[in-house]
């Protein structure tokens, strides 16, 4: 499998939207997923208001 449709793979639909989980993401880069969290939050003001949202526990059972 190619490294497109690896990542392809990894895009779900929430929301109306297209997504990428945080594990993801963090596998993809290398590191984990605690990490990835801590420098989204140290540099937040890079970050588009639309571009993450954070799901509920209970959105997660659906």
């Amino acid at each position: 499998m190619d490294q497109l449709q690896i990542i392809q793979n990894r895009i779900y639909e929430f929301r109306g939207q297209k997504v990428m989980l945080d594990h993801d993401l963090a596998e993809m880069y290398g590191v984990q997923t605690k990490v990835l969290n801590q420098a989204v939050k140290r540099n937040i003001e890079r970050f588009p208001s639309d571009v993450m949202f954070q799901i509920s526990s209970e959105e997660t059972q659906d």
